[in-house]
């Protein structure tokens, strides 16, 4: 039966249109629900677990390490970011014993000239990792004291609404760079991992006229369709409608977008028998 409801109402099936698959193949609701947990079991990727799985690719590894030492946030940098350069003292003594040589040796001047070069290459190159290191720090120390409320206690309705040009400005740095650091970095909590660019969010104004996040709106969304009775899922119009009865001046449509951000279907396809 399974396999008749997959071969015959595949469309009926994934949008959930049971009505139609009952009447269609004269099935009891029993009937539908055993069918239903069947498929459900099924692996639409059957082959995904064949084959060897590289460890080192399915793990993040953080950028910035966050640690609450009783209620002071410490911020470290990841030591692959961070690492102690620093030039070989075998060149130096080497620059030394040729600049002690011969002044009219012109190999000795060529030798003195190439070992000094490559010395300046090296500061240079130094000097370049540091202004990196100090940018990320930088931006990374900004994030946490905008947000500190959230690295203290890992709630998401206390995030603060933040956009690039807020941290830009604390930092001194161009957008662009916050962007590129906000878009490729993960920092390490005690509430997980997450990637800079999650504590970025516009602003939405209350009926007190307070501005809070969009996150925070987007939290308390996900909670409400995660407490709704799934025989009879909340739909957009009544989501609005309890959001705005706690106080966020929030349109349906705005509802709709933040519910497909989260990637949760509309309440037709959340319904369950």
């Amino acid at each position: 039966m399974a396999i008749l409801v997959l071969d015959k109402y595949f469309d009926e099936f994934t949008k959930k249109h049971y009505e139609k698959i009952q009447r269609g193949l004269n099935l009891t609701d029993d009937d539908l629900k055993e069918v239903i947990g069947t498929i459900i079991k099924l692996s639409p990727k059957p082959g995904g677990n064949v084959g060897e799985i590289n460890k080192a690719e399915s793990y993040i590894v953080p950028d910035f390490f966050i640690f609450n030492n009783n209620g002071k946030l410490e911020l470290t940098l990841n030591s692959r970011n961070a690492p102690d350069l620093r030039i070989s003292e075998g060149y130096r003594d080497m620059l030394r014993e040729y600049d002690k040589g011969s002044k009219k040796d012109k190999r000795q001047k060529e030798a003195v000239l190439f070992i000094k070069q490559k010395i300046d290459s090296a500061k240079w190159f130094i000097d370049m990792i540091r202004q990196r290191q100090q940018t990320l720090y930088s931006t990374m120390e900004a994030i946490m004291s905008y947000q500190k409320k959230f690295f203290l206690t890992g709630d998401e309705t206390n995030l603060r609404p933040m956009i690039l040009k807020d941290i830009a400005e604390i930092t001194g740095l161009d957008i662009s760079t916050v962007s590129r650091v906000a878009n490729s970095k993960f920092v390490q909590t005690e509430f997980g991992t997450y990637r800079l660019k999650f504590f970025f969010s516009e602003s939405l104004s209350t009926d007190s006229g307070e501005e809070v996040s969009t996150r925070e709106v987007k939290k308390i969304l996900s909670d409400l369709i995660e407490a709704e009775d799934k025989k009879r899922p909340l739909s957009d119009e009544r989501l609005t409608e309890l959001l705005q009865e706690k106080g966020y001046n929030i349109a349906r449509r705005t509802v709709a977008k933040y519910r497909e951000q989260l990637n949760i279907p509309v309440a037709r396809l959340r319904k369950e028998l």
